[in-house]
């Protein structure tokens, strides 16, 4: 476990660290599918799922539990988002092409780990000039 090796460097004893450890779990803490969820929840305005999923990875969350919460990341869900970021994006400037608003804002949103195919959508609802923030997002 990534957390007991770094008590461990930190120079703490192993009675230390497994009575935290313990005390950790008892409280809900040490939940990778709680905060798993958690964190797809928090980032998912700002984050694609691709994005979410390297997030988790990277912070040491067992494949199966981040795969589950990313899961649950709604493709109608990842379009409201891709679709606000490109609205940001676009608000200076409105672009006069769906190519423009694909090279402009399409990398962006691809960087951010959303797909092509919601990326495509949320191009084409800023060029269309229509909002998905209270409409239901209609399939990529």
């Amino acid at each position: 476990m990534e957390l007991q090796r770094k008590l461990t460097r930190r120079g703490h004893t192993p009675e230390e660290i497994n009575s935290a450890l313990v005390r950790l779990n008892e409280l809900g803490y040490l939940n990778d599918r709680s905060f798993a969820e958690g964190l797809v929840r928090r980032r998912g305005a700002i984050r694609g799922p691709m994005a979410l999923s390297a997030e988790l990875a990277a912070r040491g969350v067992d494949r199966a539990e981040a795969d589950a919460a990313v899961a649950a990341f709604e493709p109608a869900e990842q379009l409201a988002a891709a679709t606000r970021i490109a609205e940001r994006l676009c608000a200076k400037r409105a672009p006069a092409s769906y190519r423009e608003v694909l090279d402009a804002v399409g990398t962006k949103l691809r960087r951010r780990g959303f797909s092509s195919s919601i990326v495509r959508a949320a191009c084409r609802t800023v060029l269309a000039g229509t909002s998905l923030h209270t409409e239901e997002a209609p399939p990529p």
